[in-house]
């Protein structure tokens, strides 16, 4: 079986002389009470030979309500625990004015075995961070890739 495939953006920001990353934090009742280590970049998976790049804007897009534009770096691929590959592009962006964060949302059996089904957000929250704080956010396989784009910077 063929490992899954996921393609994402890390938008970041010039403040001074510090970068910041803006990260997602998953909706749902599973990530509800989790922060550290739970925040992602915007990212989804990919079909097979789908172009990767058009894939993460559109899922960028989707996540976050706005399309993102710029000049997109590659970042090269990341593997994750779970054995998920993700290719992921670095641009200089920022918040439309008047941003309000409007994902797309998932159905869910919640609780477990209840019968019931509840409609979550697949992005609760989005937020630029510090590189310092964005390194402790974010999932522990994606820090390589604050760690490629201030390289890209430098």
């Amino acid at each position: 079986m063929r490992s899954k495939v996921s393609a994402g953006l890390l938008m970041f920001r010039q403040n001074g002389q510090a970068v910041e990353f803006l990260l997602v934090h998953p909706g749902g009742p599973f990530f509800a009470r989790k922060d550290e280590g739970s925040w992602t970049i915007p990212k989804g998976e990919a079909e097979p030979r789908e172009e990767l790049l058009h894939r993460a804007k559109i899922e960028f897009a989707e996540e976050l309500g706005f399309r993102p534009e710029g000049d997109f770096q590659s970042l090269g691929s990341i593997r994750q625990k779970g054995g998920k590959v993700v290719y992921a592009w670095a641009f200089a962006g920022k918040f439309p004015v008047n941003f309000v964060l409007s994902s797309n949302r998932f159905e869910l059996e919640w609780p477990p075995r209840s019968g019931k089904f509840k409609s979550f957000p697949e992005i609760d929250h989005a937020e630029f961070f510090p590189q310092e704080i964005a390194r402790e956010k974010i999932n522990p396989a994606q820090v390589e890739l604050i760690t490629r784009t201030l390289a890209l910077l430098s």
